[in-house]
């Protein structure tokens, strides 16, 4: 029993160490001629390739739909994931959607940060009301990092997905 109560303090402290690393500068930029290859070549780690689609898929949805706005994160100079957002008039809602962090970048709070970073700019815009997404029911990672950063189920589905929102407001990282 006492080899357990350690492993569990050891994680306890893993864990606290790593919710005091600071976040890491992303930088969120569109995805154009010099970086969409870099953007297409940025995969989840296997075990999330049920919840995401390729990046290559959602690279022909905003171009071909005309609704989402693809997006790079950049760590430094280096693509390290994927984002795209839209915005829907008739609820005043920015959409979030095809959040791709590279397997090789994942743990270190890319993610979270490049969420944070689209929130910011949802606030500059006019019209403005809250941020929507969705996920998998069964994905609790997502379900957790989202949470956290004020987003609130709200019942509705949306092609099966859970729908979250989180209003306007400020954001934290």
């Amino acid at each position: 029993m006492v080899r357990r109560r350690r492993t569990v303090a050891a994680s306890s402290a893993l864990r606290q160490a790593r919710a005091v690393e600071p976040a890491p500068e992303v930088d969120l930029r569109p995805v154009d001629a010099s970086t969409w290859r870099a953007a297409a070549a940025v995969e989840p780690r296997q075990e999330q390739a049920r919840w995401v689609a390729p990046v290559t898929r959602y690279l022909c949805l905003c171009l071909y739909d005309g609704v989402w706005q693809p997006l790079a994160v950049h760590l430094g100079d280096e693509v390290v994931g994927f984002v795209m957002w839209a915005f829907d008039p008739d609820e005043g809602s920015h959409w979030i959607g095809g959040l791709v962090v590279d397997a090789e970048h994942q743990g270190r709070g890319v993610g979270r940060a490049a969420v944070v970073g689209l929130l910011r700019v949802f606030e500059g815009f006019d019209g403005h009301r809250e941020a929507a997404l969705s996920y998998a029911p069964d994905n609790t990672t997502a379900r957790r990092l989202y949470a956290s950063l004020g987003f609130v189920e709200t019942g509705e589905q949306a092609d099966g997905e859970l729908v979250a929102r989180r209003p306007r407001g400020p954001v934290t990282g």
